[in-house]
């Protein structure tokens, strides 16, 4: 009969640790933050393009990214407006092979070794919110993705379509802020 209780004792110790450690593990998702960019809120002058009648100040914004999965070899960002009159909506930035070690972007920043691409602007840098005069609200997609190659294999012209595809494909986790912008 002691021998059962100890048993017994150790099965629900188990199952409690079990337990605990499956909680926390949900809680520790991959997740982005932003000094410039909050959740489903205007973005500010600093992130909005300075051509074609937008008069902003085209400065990448800060991010910051914690709970990668550990096996992530690099990051990408891209930022997306998929309310765009185009095809594909209109690529704002796109960055790939961003060292693993690296987990903040700050405002304006180039990273050492990481490449961005072409964007829809076809320019290989950040492009700031401009949609067009009275077509709404549009909505900037910033999403960091944790990659499971350390180099992405795409040239610095490489259609943004295509960056974002290659990209999807190794991805192991991403994490999106979305910020709005009207131009009225």
């Amino acid at each position: 009969m002691h021998k059962m209780f100890i048993l017994i004792c150790c099965v629900v110790i188990v199952a409690a640790v079990a337990f605990v450690v499956w909680q926390m593990s949900k809680k520790s998702t991959f997740q982005l933050t932003s000094d410039d960019v909050k959740q489903n809120q205007m973005l500010n002058e600093n992130q909005v393009y300075n051509a074609h009648g937008c008069n902003g100040k085209n400065i990448s914004p800060q991010l910051a990214w914690f709970n990668a999965p550990q096996d992530a070899k690099s990051f990408a960002v891209v930022c997306h407006d998929p309310d765009a009159p185009h095809a594909n909506g209109w690529y704002h930035w796109l960055v790939v092979n961003i060292p693993a070690s690296v987990h903040e972007i700050k405002a304006g920043e180039k990273i050492n070794g990481a490449l961005e691409t072409l964007t829809s602007y076809n320019e290989n840098a950040y492009g700031g919110a401009c949609p067009p005069v009275g077509h709404g609200i549009h909505h900037y997609n910033f999403t960091v993705y944790a990659l499971d190659e350390a180099k992405l294999d795409v040239a610095a012209d490489t259609a943004p379509v295509e960056v974002e595809k290659l990209i999807k494909a190794h991805a192991l986790a991403q994490a999106t802020l979305t910020g709005l912008y009207e131009r009225k």
